[in-house]
Parts: C-alpha cells; sequence; structure tokens
C-alpha cells in the first residue's frame, strides 16, 4: 500500500469502526436474546415423527410462562395443515358438531328459524313437524325471555341464540313469547328434538312442462330430498329440468354421485378418485334413473364448489346437460375425516377427483392460502365475471366429449353458455342497505303489521300477480332505512331502485309463502335463470 493510500485508509478507520460498533448494538437491540448454557432435551433417537411432540413438550415444560397444551397442539396441527393445501383442515372439539350439522343433514333444538330484529329474536318461521310448530309457536312471535332470563335489548347475537336454544333432544327448554295483540308474555316449555336441515331449497313449476330445482348442498339427506322433489314435479308433468348450483360448496361425493345416476344410463362413469394412497376408485352410473332423456340444464357460478362440480363434470362430460352460469371454484380435492378420542377431527386431503373425461378440475394453490382465497376476487378485477373471453385455462389440454365439444380441467367448470355478472343495477345505495340487512328487516316488519291483509292472498300466484310494492310502501322503506343510518340516496334510487322492489317483494313472499315465494320472485329477474329458462326451451 503506498503512502497515500495509507493516509486515505487511516483517515477513513474512524468511520469505519463507528459503522461497525453502530451495526452491532443495531444487530444486538433486534435480536434481543440472553443465551443460557445449552442442554441436551430432546431424545438421543428422536426422529422426524416424534420431533414434533418433543417440542411441545419442550416448550410446555420449559417456556417462561404458563402455556394451555391442548391450546398450543390445535395450533400446531393447523400451522402444519394450512401448508398442506387450502382444504385439508383440523377441527377442535367445541366446533366439531356445528361444523358437522349441515352435512349430517339435521340438528337438535325447537325448530325454529328466526332473525334477530332491533334486538329482539323474532321467530321467521317454525320447521312443519318440529317441536316449536307442534305446540303452536307463531311466525312474529318474539322470545323475550329464554329459561326464565332476559334474552331481549341485551345485544344477543346469533350464536347466543344457538346455544341456548339448541341440545340434545329430549331436554327442555322454557320460551317466553311477546305475541302481538296479546297482553302478556305467553310461556311455552319446548322438549327439544331432531330437525332436519333442509339441502334441497326449493323446487317448484315454471312452466307446465319446466320444473326447477335448487340444492344448496350435498349433505347425507340431499339424495332423498332431492328425489322427493323430482317425483313431485313429474306428478304435476314435469318434462324438463332446470337444477340449480350457484353457491353450492359440495359435501358429500355420494350424494353428488346418486344424483348423477338419475340423470346418466347405466355404466356412464360419473367421476373417479385417485391418490398416493389411495387407488383409483370408479363411481358409476348403476340403474335405471328417473330422469335419463328429459332435457336438462345446470346453473352453476363461481360459489359452485367441490360435489357441485362432480355434478355438474359429470353432465357436460356426456353431453347430458348445458351447464349455464360462469366458471365455477374449481376444487378438485377429496378430504377423509378422521375423529380423534378427545372429541377434535382432522380432515385431510386424500386424493384428487376426475371426471369422466379425465379432467380434474382444481385449480392452483402453489401461492398459498391467502392467493387461493382471494382468485374469486382476481377473476373479478380481471373482468372475467363480465367477460368469457377473460376466462383463461389453466390446463391447456383439451378434453373432448362423445359429442366432440371441448372442456378444459385446472380451474373449474367453465359453463357452455357464459352469463355475465349483471352490475347494471349495482349502487353504493343497495350495498349499503345489504350490507346493514334493512331491506329483509323492514319486510320482516311489514309482514308482522300486516299478516291479515297478506291472508287474502289464497296462493303465491294471486300474490305474484296482485301485490306490488307501491311508490307509498318504497317510500315508507326508504324513511325506515334513513332512521336506521342509510341516508335516501335519489341516484342510488334511480339505478337500482327497481332491483330494490324486487328484493323487498321477495323477502315479503318468503314469510307468506316460504322459499318457493321466494325464489320465485327473485328468479323472474335472475339472468342465469332467465338464460337457462330459454336454452331448455329451444328445439
Amino acid at each position: 500500500m503506498n503512502s497515500e493510500n495509507k493516509r486515505n485508509y487511516n483517515k477513513y478507520l474512524p468511520l469505519a469502526f463507528a459503522l461497525l460498533l453502530g451495526a452491532g448494538v443495531l444487530i444486538g437491540s433486534r435480536m434481543n436474546v440472553s443465551f443460557i448454557p445449552s442442554r441436551t432435551f430432546f431424545s438421543a433417537k428422536a426422529n422426524q415423527s416424534n420431533k414434533l411432540s418433543d417440542v411441545i413438550n419442550y416448550i410446555q415444560n420449559e417456556y417462561v410462562d404458563t402455556l394451555n397444551q391442548k391450546k398450543l397442539v390445535d395450533i400446531s396441527i393447523e400451522q402444519m395443515l394450512q401448508n398442506l393445501d387450502p382444504h385439508s383442515g383440523y377441527i377442535p372439539s367445541e366446533d366439531l358438531q356445528s361444523a358437522n350439522e349441515p352435512l349430517e343433514g339435521n340438528f337438535e333444538g325447537i325448530g325454529i328459524e328466526f332473525h334477530i330484529q332491533q334486538d329482539t329474536i323474532m321467530v321467521v318461521t317454525t320447521i312443519p313437524g318440529g317441536p316449536s310448530f307442534m305446540i303452536g309457536i307463531q311466525p312474529g312471535d318474539r322470545i323475550i325471555k329464554v329459561d326464565d332470563k332476559n334474552v331481549a335489548g341485551i345485544g344477543i347475537t346469533n350464536n347466543d341464540v344457538f346455544q341456548k336454544l339448541r341440545g340434545p333432544g329430549g331436554t327442555k327448554v322454557k320460551i317466553s313469547i311477546l305475541r302481538r295483540m296479546q297482553p302478556k308474555l305467553l310461556d311455552f316449555n319446548i322438549t327439544r328434538g331432531k330437525i332436519p336441515i333442509y339441502s334441497v331449497d326449493v323446487s317448484y313449476m315454471i312452466d307446465s312442462k319446466t320444473g326447477y330445482v335448487k340444492i344448496n348442498r350435498f349433505a347425507a339427506t340431499t339424495y332423498e330430498d332431492f328425489l322427493d322433489s323430482l317425483n313431485k314435479l313429474k306428478k304435476q308433468g314435469m318434462t324438463q329440468l332446470i337444477v340449480d348450483l350457484r353457491g353450492n360448496p359440495g359435501g358429500y361425493l355420494d350424494a353428488a354421485t346418486k344424483i348423477a345416476d338419475e340423470f346418466l344410463p347405466d355404466k356412464k362413469l360419473i367421476v373417479y378418485t385417485q391418490g398416493k394412497a389411495r387407488p383409483k376408485t370408479s363411481y358409476e352410473a348403476t340403474k335405471e334413473g328417473i330422469f335419463e332423456t328429459g332435457k336438462l340444464a345446470v346453473m352453476i357460478d363461481q360459489g359452485s364448489a367441490s360435489a357441485a362440480e362432480i355434478l355438474a363434470g359429470a353432465l357436460q362430460d356426456w353431453d347430458r346437460a348445458e351447464i349455464i352460469g360462469r366458471r365455477s371454484f374449481g376444487k378438485g380435492l377429496v378430504q377423509e375425516q378422521t375423529v380423534f378420542s378427545d372429541g377434535s377431527a382432522l380432515r385431510l386431503t386424500v386424493a384428487r377427483y376426475y371426471t369422466p373425461t379425465g379432467r380434474c378440475i382444481q385449480k392452483s394453490y402453489k401461492g398459498g392460502y391467502a392467493e387461493y382465497e382471494h382468485e374469486i376476487i382476481d377473476r373479478f378485477d380481471r373482468g372475467e365475471l363480465e367477460n368469457a373471453d377473460s376466462i383463461k385455462p389453466a390446463d391447456t389440454v383439451k378434453y373432448r366429449t362423445p359429442a366432440g365439444k371441448i372442456v378444459y380441467g385446472g380451474g373449474g367448470i367453465k359453463p357452455d353458455i357464459f352469463v355475465p355478472l349483471d352490475t347494471t343495477e349495482n349502487s353504493e345505495y343497495i350495498n349499503d342497505l345489504i350490507r346493514a340487512s334493512l331491506i329483509s328487516q323492514f319486510a320482516y316488519n311489514y309482514v308482522d303489521k300486516n299478516r291479515g291483509v297478506l291472508k287474502a292472498f289464497k296462493d303465491f300466484n294471486s300474490y305474484r300477480t296482485q301485490f306490488e310494492i307501491t311508490d307509498k310502501l318504497f317510500d315508507e322503506f326508504a324513511s325506515y332505512a334513513e332512521k336506521q343510518g342509510v341516508k335516501r340516496n335519489e341516484s342510488g334510487i334511480k339505478k337500482s331502485g327497481k332491483l330494490i322492489k324486487i328484493q323487498l317483494k321477495a323477502f315479503i313472499a318468503r314469510q307468506v309463502f316460504g322459499n318457493n315465494g321466494f325464489y320465485s320472485v327473485l328468479n323472474e329477474t335472475d339472468n342465469i335463470f332467465i338464460k337457462a329458462a330459454e336454452a331448455i326451451n329451444q328445439n
């Protein structure tokens, strides 16, 4: 090193030492760790299988604060499963019953559909044959006390209601009811019983030959519910059918395959599953179905998943039905549930399912759980929900149906007839109303005050043709909404007024005529439904 360089070197030495010292302080402060001499804790024979239990025991015994071991184990399992795929999961023992109820098709309780209205539990309807129905609980009744404890005006939530009213069959609960035109509370002692959860929301005839069935999930009782609906429709003259699977998240595989069996000829492949530890298992149509030849249309959207996609995919691959709507969710993984001795359960992905042409419709989850869940929003952002050309198949392999139609795997079922999301009547005003549940709340109030007037409609058809949301009634609603915090917005009313009126009429119909009335009103202006009806009536 020459003398000039040496002088420069010496000149920067203090700065260099200062930077090193500063870096040391910064690193030390961020690590903020004090070490004690290490000691051997883990077994010398520890392998990968028991390392996890060793770590949990070590934390439990040596951690500075007292920990709940059960919670520590639960968190460890949950975190481990999240790194496998988005559908493997762990269910703590306290959550297992509520997680299984929608799939089992029943629960134990008093048998009411309720709505929390102005901080009070209001009975919307009683389930036919259930305990509340049998002892005379009526729509519009308000539950003020449960087991002599006040439940009104205390900020009660839906979960609070479930905990108070549900319980093992045979147990009793006392409820005190406030009924319109009654001066005092009415007391009822109800014996809880098994309450069915129906997976077929609605079935009715659209016209003299076209039936409509909406399936909300694939549970243990779905096949029987569907057969009952189909037989009733056939007795009314049904020769062609629209099946609505929109928003259906799936459920039991065999429920979907049994329904597909009713539409497909004997020996036709419905779906097959295969995994590393699971050999290929095929599910085929086994007998003569009750609707193998009539015209068939299936409605799907981005909320249709799993078993719903199995049914839609099988019918599309065999050219049995026209699939109408928007691309389905894209879940092609099969979970198996294992229950532990403590009542908790593990749902582990053990196989993938494949449609008859051999395509797996599971969308990618390589980007992790958050990206996987956000994928539906990404579809909206890139315009896919409004334009079919924006749908890009993840799997570029072409699969052909017997009729020569090209279908793709990887990322859901693409419909044969695409129907864009209609945003023309959307506004911030209606969004605010929906977020605050004001449309349904106003409808509940209206029915409660006008039951006598509504009884004049002897059937749904008379209601559908004669009842209307007049301008006066709409103004009453807008004033009600304003009192609840959503200001009247004339530009929003101009854009969304027609849609708001339809929803008001539908929610009123729901309380008078049940789900048949509700969906019948909504479907009259539903673009996917209208397109399905048009398609099925074409020669």
